[in-house]
């Protein structure tokens, strides 16, 4: 079987394209036939050594697939050889088979395709969890999403529509803008790219405030991070939640400790791996809801590009320049 490789950490560029013997399932385990596998952002940082789980060399990035059961190890039995999953897997799987515990995996609604499923576990687990358990967003409130057209961005505008939220995507373009708000945000604006002047930082405040009425955001959804973390947490509500997601930016921001004394606010770590790790049953809990809101017409993933597997490192690579809208995908053929 084929695999691309991470044999040195660098950038994508360093990737290859290898033969590699079929894997055999472990005890708990099931083997997938992978039939696609979307790029998401951990995968340009684990393949440079920038990334909090650090498998050992060589591996294969690519963290959820869509596939179909090959095999199954000793002592599964919610799988059988032939069924359809989809599954989050932290790496592995920019590969045509992997062996996987099967307790990572779930069974794909039977109208859901293989490129959606790769593309539904790590966005909209990290939204729902965000969202629900986290910010406890209530019908009604307004939700500041930013990078509101990436991969994880656009799953909080639709989760945040679906639960009843006012929701405000802020982008990078009007066009993204645009694609936020034909996926449920009632309201977009466009934030400065790289560093902002004062007058640029508050002139985004003011902007948050303005579209959420005045009051500001009674949630701030963040994957972006940089020198939009602190213009935005200054428009926040009193008593809001200002969710930490990640930093697609690249700086990791420091924060006044008297922003959120001000604001009787909040500032809420999101880390969806940990929680389904260690409240497993919870995020079993979460995903049959996100399944059962897919089922509904509720949600469905945004796949703006497909790459084949040799050119995985160019999905990853358009990750990094921030060139996507929604989810890559990169296909094993059919």
């Amino acid at each position: 079987m084929k695999a691309v490789l991470c044999k040195a950490f660098g950038p994508p560029e360093s990737l290859v394209l290898e033969e590699l013997p079929s894997p055999s399932p472990g005890k708990g385990q099931i083997v997938v036939t992978v039939k696609a596998c979307s790029a998401n952002f951990p995968d340009a940082l684990i393949i440079q050594d920038k990334y909090q789980f650090k498998p050992k060399l060589p591996f294969s990035p690519g963290a959820e697939i869509g596939g179909i059961v090959k095999a199954v190890g000793e002592g599964v039995t919610a799988f059988k050889g032939g069924e359809r999953i989809l599954a989050s897997i932290g790496w592995g799987g920019f590969a045509e088979e992997v062996a996987i515990d099967a307790d990572r995996a779930y069974p794909i609604p039977d109208k859901m395709s293989y490129e959606e499923g790769s593309a539904f576990l790590m966005a909209y687990g990290t939204s729902y969890h965000a969202l629900k358990d986290r910010a406890v967003l209530k019908p009604g409130e307004s939700l500041l999403v930013m990078g509101a057209a990436g991969g994880v961005g656009l799953t909080a505008v639709e989760l945040g529509a679906a639960m009843g939220a006012k929701v405000v995507a802020a982008a990078s373009s009007e066009q993204k803008v645009e694609v936020a708000k034909s996926h449920g945000a009632t309201a977009g604006l466009v934030y400065p790219s790289g560093e902002m002047s004062r007058d640029e930082q508050k002139a985004f405040s003011d902007a948050i405030k303005a579209a959420t009425g005045g009051q500001g955001a009674d949630v701030i959804y963040d994957p972006v991070g940089g020198a939009y973390a602190e213009p935005a947490f200054r428009a926040i509500a009193w008593k809001g939640r200002y969710l930490v997601i990640g930093f697609a930016a690249g700086d990791i921001p420091r924060l006044p400790l008297n922003l959120p004394l001000l604001k009787g606010a909040s500032v809420v770590g999101v880390f969806w791996g940990q929680f389904a790790a260690l409240e497993a049953e919870a995020n079993r809990t979460n995903v049959k809801e996100l399944l059962a809101l897919y089922e509904k017409g509720a949600i469905k993933p945004h796949i703006s590009a497909r790459y084949p597997l040799a050119k995985a490192g160019q999905a990853i690579r358009d990750l990094m320049d921030r060139k996507a809208t929604g989810k890559i995908v990169v296909t094993m053929g059919a």
